[in-house]
């Protein structure tokens, strides 16, 4: 029973800082309090004895593919590619390319804006898609006079839509994944339909949402955007290009995943090194990529797989999946994992449900239904996601007002049938 109490209070305590202690401030640092919350309740569960730490310490140093450390060094590597992108203008400049091919009309602006996040999703990561875009959307709207919302809610949307594609597309498809073991290759096969479906339906669907504010007319232009440095940029992209490639053939070269990812970044930092030597000139972007890098992700993902080893200690993993059985496994595992991310945040869902996963021998239904949930999750509530929690903060900073209620009001009216579009094709592709 202590080890449920401390479990939920956990949970609990993390989503109230969430919502309204998102930061901790000492001195000119700021600290999101999140992971601190997490930390502390796996250090109770250890130190109170209700987790086993030699069986935490095997977990972690297993030669398998649940070993939370090997998907931490895929997800923050994959992270680091883009954001050496970021950092030398990749995103904003092709973003601007676009946007000064929309000419005058938000209709053209809006699908453009669309089109270009899903495609930059699918091949980086959403985070990094709205960690870039969302500032320059709303300095655009400011300077051209028109409402950001309708483009903020495309990017978001669209960020963790097209994100369930590929399997580097949101760190939930990596862990849920790489878990239970679906390669690069076997889960394009399965994911590309249902993404495309739910992508096709959240599109309509905003355009129907927001199509009366689209009608005023754009007064001002997109920003002039520069490359400074293209040596650079052509490095990023040439090993973003070949890790992507790489981890497609992963499986029939007998490579793990974490070792292509964690070999294009150190690639990566060599070649932009010997650039900036050639060059002399100081590399700015490598120390961008270690500025930036997702570093609050590793403690509160380790600490969330300490409250998972202790709920499975306990037999709870398995009796939840007793509890939802075999039958109709892509309907029960996509709407409670759609549902479960928006109480404790897409991330600790998927540790989660990882478990309750392997415990009841799922099938690939289930599986993917879950990648699904914890995708499009994210669309209901800011809860549902950090990308929502950091998407949030931007705006807030900005001056635009899209509060909790407009969030959800948008989530349901898109997330809920983008989802039933997702699990129906998904059921039907397994089908055939």
């Amino acid at each position: 029973m202590a080890t449920y109490i401390i479990c939920g209070v956990t949970c609990l305590a993390m989503i109230v800082c969430v919502l309204f202690f998102p930061n901790l401030r000492l001195g000119k640092v700021h600290l999101s309090t999140y992971w601190m919350v997490t930390l502390l309740g796996a250090v109770v569960l250890l130190a109170s004895g209700q987790v086993d730490a030699v069986a935490v310490g095997s977990a972690l140093t297993a030669d398998t593919a649940i070993n939370p450390l090997k998907i931490l060094v895929l997800f923050v590597s994959m992270t680091v590619l883009s954001v050496f992108l970021d950092e030398n203008g990749f995103f904003r400049y092709f973003a601007n390319a676009v946007l000064k091919r929309a000419k005058r009309g938000q209709y053209q602006l809006f699908f453009a804006l669309y089109a270009l996040v899903s495609v930059l999703t699918v091949f980086t990561s959403n985070d990094v898609i709205i960690l870039s875009f969302t500032p320059f959307i709303c300095y655009f709207a400011k300077h051209a006079k028109i409402d950001p919302r309708p483009y903020l809610a495309a990017e978001f949307v669209a960020a963790n839509t097209w994100s369930m594609a590929l399997i580097i597309g949101n760190p939930t498809n990596i862990y849920l994944a790489t878990a239970l073991g679906v390669d690069f290759v076997s889960y394009l096969k399965v994911s590309i339909l249902p993404t495309v479906a739910a992508g096709a339906v959240s599109l309509l669907l905003l355009f129907l949402l927001f199509r009366k504010k689209l009608k005023t007319p754009i007064e001002g232009e997109a920003e002039e955007v520069h490359i400074e440095d293209r040596a650079q940029l052509i490095a990023g992209l040439v090993h973003l290009g070949v890790c992507t490639v790489m981890l497609a053939v992963a499986s029939y070269l007998g490579l793990e995943m974490w070792y292509i990812a964690l070999g294009s970044v150190g690639s990566l930092f060599v070649v932009s090194g010997i650039i900036s030597i050639v060059k002399k000139k100081h590399d700015d972007a490598l120390f961008g990529c270690i500025r930036r890098a997702p570093y609050e992700l590793i403690p509160f993902v380790l600490s969330m797989f300490v409250l998972i080893v202790g709920l499975e200690e306990q037999g709870a993993t398995a009796a939840i999946a007793n509890f939802f059985g075999e039958n109709l496994g892509i309907l029960k595992y996509g709407v409670s994992s759609f549902l479960t991310a928006n109480l404790i945040n897409n991330i600790p869902m998927s540790v989660l449900f990882s478990s309750i996963l392997s415990a009841g021998n799922a099938g690939m239904g289930s599986v993917f239904a879950t990648i699904i949930g914890s995708n499009l999750g994210a669309l209901l509530t800011p809860v549902g996601a950090l990308a929502g929690i950091m998407w949030s903060h931007i705006l807030h900073r900005h001056g635009v007002k899209f509060g909790y209620l407009d969030f959800l009001k948008t989530g349901i009216f898109v997330a809920v049938p983008a989802l039933a579009a997702a699990l129906g094709v998904l059921a039907a592709v397994l089908l055939i």
